[in-house]
């Protein structure tokens, strides 16, 4: 007997996670949006991978441009997460960012930047699977933000 869609969920939220806001620039309008579903892949070359709903524009901007940025939020962040969860079209207004080597935005402050470059594209039901190969990185010291069972959490000593 197949599992349903809300026992999946229910399963899935017990697993705790750092949050991370993907985003990416495609004709010279930034898209992003906050992604649990990443994880380090490979250590030569260095890769990661992120998975991207099919039906975001997000998704489609990073077919187009074949270029990712990942930033790894502190547990400061968590409104510039709930913002980038949103379906709002006005993601980036207010929020500092700076531009990477590639050219796609990166959220200021974040404890971990990767700026990356489309390695593969890969069929995930509803979703890609985008493998990235990470160009730069840059980090800084912090507690991360954290989502388990469907809310936000701290980490404890």
């Amino acid at each position: 007997m197949a599992i349903d869609e809300a026992g999946f969920k229910a399963a899935m939220s017990h697993f705790a996670s750092g949050v991370t806001i993907v985003t990416t620039e495609h004709g010279g309008r930034p898209y992003g949006m906050t992604v649990a579903s990443f994880a380090s892949l490979s250590l030569r070359p260095p890769l990661v991978l992120v998975c991207i709903e099919k039906s975001v524009k997000t998704h489609d901007a990073i077919v187009a441009a074949r270029k990712f940025g990942v930033s790894i939020l502190g547990a400061d962040q968590a409104d510039i997460s709930t913002r980038f969860a949103s379906r709002s079209d006005d993601k980036f207004s207010g929020i500092d960012v700076k531009r990477g080597e590639l050219g796609v935005p990166l959220i200021a402050g974040a404890l971990t930047t990767l700026e990356c470059s489309v390695h593969d594209q890969l069929p995930g039901g509803d979703h890609s699977i985008f493998v990235g190969e990470v160009v730069r990185a840059a980090t800084r010291d912090g507690v991360p933000l954290l989502y388990f069972r469907s809310g936000y959490r701290e980490m404890q000593g």
